[in-house]
């Protein structure tokens, strides 16, 4: 299971006041794509327990910061280093090719 689920609310304090690496993905209950990574992210969530922060993000109930991250292909993944997005990934990822990411970043 991801570390946490991101909202228009607590976003600000969650993600971009947090320090270290922090990765969002933005998913909807519907999305199919989303469905298939969920187990990979929930895995590579346990891996780096401790390390990068996970959570989820649905961009149906959070159309502000879905918004303003300007999403409009799901699933994506947002990575953030000490508030700053360092790297964006659209559509669906292995999970080998999330865990390169991670250990570049």
């Amino acid at each position: 299971m991801s570390d946490a689920v991101f909202t228009d609310k607590n976003f600000q304090d969650d993600v971009i006041k947090a320090s270290g690496l922090v990765m969002v993905d933005f998913f909807a209950t519907w999305c199919g794509p989303c469905k298939m990574m969920a187990p990979s992210i929930d895995k590579l969530a346990e891996v780096y327990k401790g390390k990068v922060k996970m959570g989820k993000l649905d961009v149906d109930e959070n159309p502000e910061v879905s918004g303003q991250y300007e999403i409009q292909s799901i699933p994506t993944i947002i990575f953030f280093k000490n508030g700053e997005m360092v790297d964006k990934l659209i559509g669906f990822q292995s999970e080998e090719a999330l865990k390169n990411k991670i250990d570049s970043l």
